[in-house]
């Protein structure tokens, strides 16, 4: 049974059961009313995957901060929220925005290739012994701003190249290049 304030419509299962799915609507109409106490299980439900976005797309030194950003905003626009895709999609697209427009307010630059070789020469690679494993979060921070963003939003959140493009204000053939030379930097690195 769940809990819920007077008044919500929840959706159930034949047989009265209620999915995760369902409870998830449900909570997102209670925040959207105000209740912060739903707002909370969604945050619990995703500050994980918004946070480990945040700190692949922006380094791990700010990524507690755009995280808690996310959700304050999450929080002001949860009333924007139509229910055309899942609470999650939702969230991660705004996850994404916040991401890039504090990545511009930060000042960090928008590099979008660094032709040279030593793009990764400062990550530790392999040493001789197969016990030690690859940090590969870290090989991913170590590559230029352009190709770690292009490189997370198409090979870890799965974005196409002409979303991407929009996100980043650029051409979908800069894209495809970012993440080709994304990908051949961490090729060279794993190689090692």
């Amino acid at each position: 049974m769940m809990n819920v304030a007077p008044g919500a419509v929840v959706a159930t299962l034949s047989g009265g059961r209620t999915t995760a799915a369902d409870a998830e609507v449900a909570d997102v109409a209670l925040a959207a009313s105000g209740d912060s106490r739903a707002f909370e299980r969604l945050y619990h439900g995703h500050v994980a995957r918004v946070h480990s976005l945040a700190r692949r797309m922006i380094g791990p030194d700010a990524a507690d901060d755009v995280t808690q950003d996310v959700f304050v905003r999450a929080w002001h626009k949860l009333g924007t929220f139509r229910g055309e895709a899942a609470f999650g999609t939702w969230l991660h697209r705004l996850a994404v925005n916040v991401i890039l427009t504090q990545r511009t307010s930060l000042g960090t630059e928008r590099s979008r290739f660094d032709g040279g070789d030593s793009a990764l020469e400062t990550a530790p690679g392999r040493h001789g012994d197969p016990e030690l494993s690859l940090d590969f979060e870290d090989a991913i921070e170590r590559l230029p701003d352009g190709a770690r963003q292009v490189f997370v939003l198409h090979d870890v959140a799965g974005y196409k190249h002409e979303e991407i493009a929009q996100m980043l204000g650029i051409v979908p053939g800069t894209s495809k290049s970012q993440l080709h030379h994304a990908r051949m930097a961490l090729r060279r690195h794993l190689q090692r």
